[in-house]
């Protein structure tokens, strides 16, 4: 047996362990996870939200970034200390279930789904303005509805399929990327836009903390997708090592990709002083306009419908798929969506039930003016709130119940983390509060009728012996 066969068969004996058989197959490396991870992210995401965070940030969109990223290397680093210890499918919901109690990863789930089960819908509707902009016959429902067929048929194909389109579709990102890059910093040479400036990052006259945090719970849209690497564990060849590692390097590469080209765009846009007042919804594809004229415009705004509606929508569905089958195997959800493909070793019924929900709320939010900054709220909302409980669950599980001494890992970081994403959650869009409040309340009552129905929220019990590495 190869040294690789006997690390998979160990990988698969700690999933057994905790009371499961291992039913996704085998198959994903380190490269693998961490072009999942950008492709979630997606190296051009701040084309499509530019405009909104240099906004909301008082044209400081690269400080935003910056703090963005560093409150979830912290995340990250939580990631990789539960995943440690809890290597399954279901991410923060698993580790908030084991790490806390398992009515507490339900409602935890529950609140990352409004994340997870959004955000395609989100993707897809961006991608599908980006396209109607560029062929304006064709109106955006039917964009999107294109969108959602092709990804389906792909993701029912199995896991590899996915992770090879994939690879090819960053390429391409990061060919755009660097055009747009190089010709932006040639025509700031050549005397365009604003100059070399270093307000992008701070600008004294608009600085405020509550700005500032304002913006991050925008900006951390581009970086949602690093945690979906956590929900590959029970198909990573490495298993909980793996991931941890692929987590940070996803993470670290997107952050410097996206802290270069909103400076380089924010030092690019024809009107600065408007785009405080009011986002455009164009900002990027403007400011590539002015770098390398029309053609770089009309490139960027492929590249983003390209790039978030299928690239980002591909890996976006594994991961949601993964969550609703690690909570439906756990009984917290209807059954059908724990149901697992024989040919392909995919949970195809929550593939097609997240499509299905992707065309719904997608076609409604098309007719919507505000239906992008909506839904980006909403998704950042369940995001946040979910990363908060996991850095409680890291606390909880290594030094309340098992007395951990490393306390940088396991308290003092976790900490740090928590608290930056709670200043994000306050400062972020009141609306989105409000329906993130509606919708855990709606858990708490999903959760009271588990109850009565004798269905209480638990996990399968570790076997003895098995321990956490």
């Amino acid at each position: 047996m190869t040294t690789w066969r006997g690390f998979v068969v160990r990988t698969q004996e700690k999933v057994e362990r905790f009371g499961y058989r291992q039913e996704l197959r085998r198959g994903v490396g380190l490269t693998d996870l961490v072009f999942y991870g950008l492709v979630f992210m997606v190296p051009i995401a701040p084309f499509a939200i530019f405009g909104l965070v240099y906004s909301r940030s008082g044209g400081m969109p690269v400080l935003a970034y910056l703090v963005g990223m560093i409150a979830l290397l912290f995340t990250a680093a939580s990631y990789a200390q539960m995943v440690k210890a809890f290597p399954l499918s279901g991410s923060v919901y698993n580790y908030a279930s084991r790490g806390i109690a398992p009515p507490v990863g339900f409602l935890t789930g529950w609140m990352v789904l409004l994340d997870y089960i959004l955000l395609p819908c989100l993707l897809y509707l961006i991608a599908a303005k980006s396209m109607n902009s560029l062929v304006p016959g064709v109106p955006v429902w039917a964009w999107l509805v294109v969108f959602v067929a092709v990804n389906t048929v792909i993701n029912l194909r199995g896991i590899r399929m996915t992770i090879k389109l994939t690879r090819v579709l960053i390429v391409l990102e990061l060919i755009v990327l660097a055009l747009f890059l190089l010709i932006g910093l040639w025509a700031l040479l050549q005397g365009e836009g604003r100059g070399f400036s270093l307000s992008p990052l701070f600008d004294p006259g608009t600085f405020s903390w509550p700005i500032v945090f304002a913006a991050v719970s925008v900006a951390v849209l581009s970086f949602l997708g690093f945690d979906g690497i956590s929900m590959l564990v029970e198909e990573s060849t490495g298993g909980s090592a793996q991931v941890g590692r692929a987590m940070r390097l996803a993470l670290m590469l997107a952050g410097v990709l996206f802290i270069a080209q909103v400076w380089v765009a924010a030092l690019l846009v024809p009107d600065p002083a408007g785009l405080l007042v009011k986002d455009t919804g164009t900002a990027f594809y403007d400011a590539a306009a002015v770098a390398g004229g029309e053609w770089l415009g009309q490139l960027t705004t492929t590249a983003t419908a390209l790039a978030w509606g299928l690239a980002n929508t591909l890996v976006a569905q594994v991961a949601v798929s993964r969550l609703l089958y690690a909570m439906a195997r756990d009984r917290q959800l209807p059954s059908f969506l724990a149901k697992v493909s024989v040919r392909h070793s995919v949970p195809a019924n929550a593939i097609v039930l997240v499509s299905l929900v992707s065309v719904g709320l997608g076609v409604w939010t098309a007719t919507r003016a505000d239906g992008v900054d909506f839904l980006t709220s909403l998704v950042n909302m369940g995001a946040m709130v979910a990363f908060v409980v996991l850095h409680v669950s890291v606390i909880v599980h290594y030094v309340v119940r098992r007395g951990s001494n490393d306390l940088w890992k396991h308290l003092v970081a976790p900490l740090i983390g928590m608290t930056i994403l709670i200043l994000v959650v306050i400062n972020a869009n009141v609306l989105a509060q409000v329906v993130g409040l509606i919708w855990l309340g709606a858990g708490a009552v999903v959760l009271i009728t588990l109850y009565a129905l004798g269905r209480r929220p638990t996990v399968q019990p570790v076997t003895a012996g098995s321990g956490h590495s």
